[in-house]
């Protein structure tokens, strides 16, 4: 349970947090303005990096073991994030950065022990790198995949979403091989990427920035070489797979600029994203495009993870010569992307017109609004008896909300969030002492439909149209801080239970009632009512023994 605790964390923490860098944004007057080279037509916010840095780092730091590479690895981001900050409000050039590039780089050979001593059979007998060779290759992969996936960060939802598919990979290929720390590390990411992509996807309303692209890159490369170098049965060429688009257009884009005269450094809009749209095709069929080849090289790169390292090798130099030969037959004679009356005049219009009416955003709003209600009456019922600390909370929980109700319905929100006292409670002895009419069965079905509830509330917030995201209180933090802290404890008796289990399930709580709240647009009566049943029932039978 405790990937699924920290995806949701990591989840969570970014979608809450992008709200507020975009108005830091706002403040500071960091955006990316329109130019020749790029494609959006007005002002964007590029702070989103930061809520992915600052939602990777919190479960890393809660959760990861203290190990050297582990240690290095978040003082390399920790780098990489104030430097990208810093550039993303000041724009410091290439040289600070590219300095910053390298001390993580080195931090992650140096202390992380992060190295590329092996080709496997591209060398004769499987031979070692000499240190003097392994580490400035070590050096030059992972400063050269942090850039290149700052290169391909020039559409909408597209680094984000190459890096999602690498990351679930890489944190499969992980589990699979035993390597929990980055296993973990990469569901961290997966979290945090998914998070920012909820506002990333076409149309934008905010960029990642440098902050947040250092970081995938910086995280996907060095991920990568870790599960694949030392005692693993991992080919050491599966990186290539893994990270060889974006490699490979970075490649291609600079080789092309240096062969027309230019410096590699100088942007341009040569990259495989904008040649798509040249084209013809649509900003999100351009991101579709590469998305489809990304997850062909991923799942290539799963099917051949045992095989020969001349096979892998063989198969990316094959994918690069169809990928470039396409390309440049395609600008030789001139194709463009055939546009059909039927699909962008009749088809699209008409999905349009059934997004315009929100009715798939009525059909998740409506189901949280049943679900969550009806999940927290389950945890009242679930335990098998109430202790007189619960009742008494319970109580004045109610008096509360229905002085809110009967007084002012503006404080009623506040109300409902004092539930998240309640929250850990109810969830801990429902684990701790479960009613007998909790079967294994049932209670089987009761904690997946925890994953169910998440993954309502990650549609809810992927396609409501409401923009202010969450709105964290003191409330919030002090559960968050529980759900964290308390798992953690050295007392005997807290670590038999199943901890991990209980703190995703307050965390999906947390945030399912502050998705709820924030759609719900001020009409709490809907789920007050019901809540105020729970409390009765839950007060009742503490009063009752």
């Amino acid at each position: 349970m405790i990937y699924i605790t920290v995806l949701l964390l990591s989840l969570f923490i970014t979608i809450s947090l992008v709200p507020l860098c975009a108005r830091l944004a706002d403040r500071l007057h960091v955006y990316d303005m329109p130019e020749a080279r790029k494609v959006h037509t007005h002002p964007i916010p590029r702070t989103g990096g930061l809520a992915m840095a600052l939602g990777a780092l919190v479960p890393f730091a809660f959760f990861a073991t203290p190990m050297p590479f582990v240690k290095a690895y978040m003082a390399g981001v920790t780098i990489l994030t104030i430097v990208g900050v810093l550039d993303d409000v000041k724009d410091l050039g290439y040289r600070p950065k590219f300095i910053a590039q390298i001390a993580a780089a080195c931090l992650a050979v140096f202390y992380g022990g992060v190295k590329i001593s092996s080709l496997g059979l591209l060398l004769p007998n499987d031979a070692l790198l000499p240190e003097w060779i392994a580490v400035p290759l070590t050096l030059v992969a992972i400063v050269g995949v942090t850039n290149a996936i700052n290169l391909a960060d020039g559409l909408d939802g597209l680094a984000g979403g190459i890096c999602l598919l690498t990351f679930c990979c890489i944190g499969y290929l992980a589990y699979q091989g035993g390597n929990t720390t980055v296993a973990l590390l990469s569901v961290v990411m997966v979290g945090a990427v998914f998070g920012f992509l909820r506002f990333n996807t076409h149309p934008a309303s905010i960029f990642m920035g440098d902050t947040g692209s250092q970081l995938l890159g910086f995280s996907a490369v060095t991920f990568s070489l870790v599960i694949t170098q030392g005692s693993t049965p991992l080919s050491p060429v599966l990186p290539l797979l893994l990270l060889g688009f974006p490699i490979l257009d970075t490649l291609a884009v600079m080789f092309e600029r240096v062969h027309n005269g230019r410096s590699p450094f100088v942007a341009d809009k040569n990259h495989f994203h904008h040649k798509l749209i040249r084209r013809g095709f649509s900003h999100s069929e351009s991101v579709l495009i590469i998305y489809v080849i990304q997850a062909a090289l991923v799942t290539s790169a799963f099917l051949l993870r045992f095989h020969s390292e001349w096979l892998l090798l063989i198969s990316y130099v094959a994918f690069s010569v169809l990928v470039l030969s396409a390309f440049t037959l395609a600008d030789h004679l001139g194709w463009q992307m055939k546009r059909y009356h039927l699909v962008d005049s009749v088809i699209k219009v008409k999905l349009r017109a059934l997004v315009a009416q929100d009715l798939h955003i009525r059909v998740l709003g409506r189901s949280i609004e049943i679900v969550i209600p009806v999940l927290f009456f389950t945890t009242c019922i679930a335990m098998h008896s109430v202790p007189m600390q619960v009742t008494i909370l319970a109580s004045a929980l109610l008096a509360f909300l229905l002085f809110t109700i009967l007084i002012k319905t503006n404080f009623m929100t506040s109300g409902l969030r004092n539930l998240y006292l309640l929250v850990p409670f109810i969830i801990y002895y429902s684990e701790k002492e479960p009613a007998a009419w909790m079967t294994e069965l049932i209670h089987l079905i009761y904690n997946f439909s925890f994953v169910a509830v998440a993954l309502l509330v990650i549609l809810t917030l992927k396609f409501t149209r409401r923009k202010q995201g969450f709105r964290f209180n003191l409330m919030d933090f002090l559960i968050l801080f529980i759900a964290l802290v308390v798992p953690n404890l050295p007392e005997p008796q807290i670590q038999s239970y199943s901890l991990g289990l209980l703190t995703t399930k307050i965390i999906v709580f947390l945030f399912s009632f502050e998705v709820l709240i924030g759609e719900l647009r001020g009409s709490y009566g809907r789920i007050a009512y019901p809540t105020i049943a729970s409390l009765v029932v839950l007060i009742v039978r503490g009063l009752l023994g």
